[in-house]
């Protein structure tokens, strides 16, 4: 009786009663090549890297149980012209003698006539050597190559047999080709030198994983054609492995809804569970096993993790040998590792079913050893999955990570979080947390009313690092509600509390104390007492601290850049500015991340600069930001910089609304209340009423330089020229203003020089403020001053000074400005805006925000919202500012 062994090529036939070396007989299904079942897919991409087997003499597929490893080399194999000796490996081929028995008979099992001269192994335990030099030398003198597929290979671990088929590999040259089919490294012993060589073609795991387009094919020869959607979703929990695919591919089918199946299958009890558990966890050792469940409970681990999780000393070896083995242990990197996100599922869920509540332990257990080594957004996962609230809240507060909520790096996610906090869970740290939440979104009553909760648990014994967090967010709500004497009192409080905390905390949390000298640095300038708040401002500005100190320092840069500013230091704010703006980028902090006081002091500076359009664009990004809601003295600064704004746009009535918008704090700002005065009374004076821009400005005139200018300038319009003077020469010595008030100082001396008839005089002070103002291009003091200026600007001997940067400096000395640049006129309107469309627009104008606009038409947000898309539309634009713009050209506004 013979067995042939089919496939698509001729093959001898094998003897009836063959017999290994122990007497055992030959078992034929080990050499027939594996079929191809249903559904399966043909990868072209790695049939053509398997092509490349044929020219170098050793080929490794290594990959995962599972991978499709097996029916790839099978399928390859099957469509060759050159004979194929398949073997599946066999435990019991440790024993030299059976392993090279059972390779000779697949040889003969192919059609390759080994002569009766090479010898059979007489014994299971060895194979003599001049059986094996026989057996190269035929082969070296064959013409075509033998391809010799050893499947399972992993199964033969004996160095011996791995050594005796290196000696035949080498010497049979080009008439013999090996493959190798393995789930790790093989024990060839000169498999370094082939792949140095370049003389070894390799399929490692990743290449073997399907790709997206191969998923969705396989998918389709199954008869399902998902979404997107439902593909992403399953090659995220797959990472293309092909037994998943399959597997769920299969699963699917039997589904009612294979859309969502194929979304959100269960994979511990889908089939997969069944094959992971069989082929992957229940073939290692139980101390391994019991590793691997231990480890499910995290997305990513160490072996010192590992180690803390299991109470032993030995996961390092363990890991990587797990790793070798394509156990489904991914690794990462740096010594860590993760596990296959199927594989993770299924063992979680046995976890479950095996230990009940063992889970809960080991998460609180990997937190507390996370939180120490400093992957606090690992640990405060690990302690959400409890579900025990106060214990992963604690891990925050107790870590003085508490800054880390407002720092613009996790703050974000951390918040999300927590959002999903229990509102059973109470305790103080519980509440700190939330209050931190409610603070962070700047909503006060709700976050005051969690801080005191907090303080209520703890008292002077508490723990110091949950009291410095509470001192924390007692300095926030003081600048937030304006109340700069609670915000000295939490800083004080919090100097004391650091001698109580270990070092080591404030030095992994820099951010803490930077925060807090922010807000005192804020509540301090919202007092005016801006000296006293340069201190702590310029303490965290100039201290370096990477990323956790990011938004502490843009903020503090902000600040400062105000102060610059509102001293009429145009260039210093705008360079301190600038350095906050490139803080956030240095670091990847959110776009909208801080109060936005960088960008309104840029606005501030572009509108002194008259350049109006980007200063729209800055207050426009400013606003969106949130800005309007961060603090009392982001609000005054917005209102101010909005009136200035629609002042310079020639909307003298919207600038008064904006600078008397009230700012609700709990005490009253002087320079706020100084700058809205002064926004007031230049609108006041732009409609030609002098006498009410004086009464704006007297109860403010003397707090500060540029009030007293203001003044002066306004005195001087009801043509009390000599008094307007004499508010000019009484000016503080000390003050040492910046040129954006001393410039504008000059030209009220120039103006009235010109108003007595001494253009002389005059002359000289508008070549001084010229002088003083080419510098920092501030241009907007000479285009509000009037018109009595424009033929000075272009004598011969002025000329030369405005020219290049000051616009009016081209007037032809009649008031008419010319341009060298002839604006083409405006396209007309394809689709005519509505009625409500242009009140509206005309609210855009005013700088008014969407929920301002809302309110003032008592209208919805989403309704106003509507009307900006078709605003947007019908004007071709994108953005506020262009539609603004491109009203004021087709003279809608």
């Amino acid at each position: 009786m013979t067995v042939t062994v089919t496939d698509e090529r001729d093959r001898l036939p094998m003897s009836s009663g063959s017999m290994d070396p122990s007497g055992v007989p030959i078992l034929r299904a080990r050499f027939a090549l594996p079929s191809r079942p249903d559904g399966f897919l043909r990868r072209e991409r790695l049939i053509k890297q398997l092509d490349q087997a044929l020219s170098t003499p050793l080929t490794v597929v290594d990959g995962s149980a599972g991978a499709g490893k097996t029916l790839l080399v099978a399928d390859w194999a099957a469509h060759l012209d050159v004979p194929v000796a398949w073997l599946t490996a066999d435990a019991a081929d440790q024993a030299p003698g059976l392993f090279w028995a059972y390779v000779l008979e697949a040889m003969h099992a192919a059609g390759v006539s080994v002569p009766e001269e090479v010898g059979r192994p007489a014994e299971p335990g060895s194979v003599d050597r001049r059986t094996l030099s026989r057996l190269a030398a035929v082969l070296e003198r064959r013409e075509r190559p033998v391809v010799l597929v050893l499947d399972e290979s992993s199964r033969v671990t004996t160095p011996e047999t791995a050594e005796q088929l290196q000696f035949v590999l080498s010497h049979a040259g080009k008439g013999m080709r090996l493959v190798v089919v393995t789930r790790t490294e093989p024990l060839l012993p000169m498999l370094h030198r082939y792949r140095a060589s370049g003389e070894m073609t390799e399929i490692r795991n990743r290449q073997l994983a399907f790709t997206r387009a191969e998923a969705v094919s396989l998918l389709a020869l199954h008869g399902l054609s998902p979404s997107r959607r439902a593909v992403h979703a399953l090659m995220s929990r797959t990472q293309g492995w092909a037994a998943g695919l399959k597997l769920c591919a299969l699963d699917a089918c039997e589904s009612s809804d294979p859309e969502t199946y194929l979304r959100q299958f269960e994979a511990g009890s889908s089939p997969v569970s069944g094959f992971l558990l069989a082929e992957v966890l229940d073939l290692q050792p139980a101390d391994t096993q019991d590793l691997l469940l231990r480890l499910s409970v995290l997305e990513r681990f160490c072996p010192d993790l590992a180690n803390a999780l299991t109470h032993r000393s030995d996961a390092e070896p363990t890991l990587a040998a797990l790793h070798r083995e394509n156990a489904f242990v991914q690794y990462l990197g740096h010594s860590w590792y993760r596990l296959h996100p199927l594989f993770r599922e299924v063992l979680r869920a046995h976890l479950r079913e095996r230990v009940p509540g063992l889970e809960a332990e080991l998460r609180r257990r990997a937190a507390l050893w996370l939180r120490h080594s400093g992957s606090m957004p690992e640990a405060l996962a690990q302690g959400a999955a409890t579900g025990d609230w106060e214990f992963t809240a604690g891990l925050v507060v107790d870590d003085l990570a508490i800054g880390q909520l407002f720092t613009g790096l996790h703050s974000a996610d951390l918040s999300r979080l927590f959002e999903r906090m229990s509102p059973d869970a109470t305790g103080p740290a519980s509440e700190l947390v939330r209050a931190a939440r409610e603070l962070a979104h700047h909503d006060l009553e709700p976050g005051l009313h969690h801080l005191h909760h907090a303080e209520e648990f703890l008292d002077r014994s508490g723990p110091a690092a949950a009291r410095l967090s509470c001192a924390l967010l007692e300095a926030l709500s003081a600048r937030l509600t304006g109340s700069p004497g609670r915000a000295e009192q939490a800083a004080e409080a919090a100097q004391k509390l650091t001698q109580d905390v270990p070092a080591h905390l404030l030095g992994e949390h820099p951010e803490l104390t930077a925060l807090l000298l922010t807000h005192l640095g804020s509540a301090r300038l919202w007092a005016g007492r801006f000296e006293e708040a340069r201190v702590p401002l310029s303490a965290v500005a100039g201290r370096q601290g990477g990323a956790p100190m990011a938004l502490p320092r843009r903020e503090c840069l902000g600040h400062l850049a105000l102060i610059d500013y509102l001293n009429g230091w145009l260039g210093r704010a705008e360079h301190r500015a600038l350095e906050a703006v490139e803080e956030a980028k240095r670091y990847g902090l959110p776009e909208h991340s801080g109060s936005g006081i960088d960008r309104l002091v840029l606005a501030a500076v572009r509108i002194d600069r008259d350049e109006l359009d980007e200063a729209e664009a800055l207050l426009e990004d400013a606003t969106a930001a949130g800005a309007v809601a961060a603090d009392p003295v982001t609000q005054a600064s917005r209102a101010i910089i909005k009136g200035r704004l629609l002042l310079a746009r020639g909307d003298p009535q919207a600038a008064l609304r904006a600078a008397n918008s009230a700012v609700p704090a709990v005490v009253t700002s002087p320079w706020a209340q100084d700058h809205a005065a002064l926004v007031s009374s230049a609108a006041h004076l732009a409609q030609g009423c002098p006498e009410t821009a004086e009464k704006v400005l007297a109860p403010v005139e003397g707090n500060r330089p540029a009030c007293a200018i203001e003044a002066a300038r306004a005195r001087l319009a009801t043509g009390h020229r000599d008094e307007a003077l004499d508010m000019i020469d009484s000016l503080p010595g000390d003050s040492r203003p910046g040129p954006a008030v001393t410039v504008r100082a000059v030209l009220v001396r120039a103006q009235a020089a010109h108003q007595a008839g001494d253009l002389t005089t005059a002359h000289q002070f508008v070549a001084q403020a010229l002088l003083a103002a080419r510098r920092e291009q501030l241009r907007r003091p000479f285009l509000e001053t009037g018109p009595w200026i424009l033929p000075l600007l272009n004598t011969d001997r002025l000329r030369p000074l405005a020219r290049d940067w000051l616009p009016a400096s081209t007037s032809d000395g009649h008031g008419e400005v010319e341009s060298d640049v002839v604006n083409p006129p405006a396209a007309p309107l394809l689709e005519e805006l509505s009625g409500r469309e242009l009140d509206v627009l005309r609210r855009l104008a005013q700088m008014m925000s969407t929920q301002e606009i809302a309110a003032d038409l008592f209208l919805s947000v989403n309704t106003v919202k509507t009307h900006l898309k078709g605003i947007y539309r019908k004007l071709t634009v994108n953005r506020r500012s262009d539609a603004v713009r491109r009203g004021r050209e087709l003279g809608l506004l």
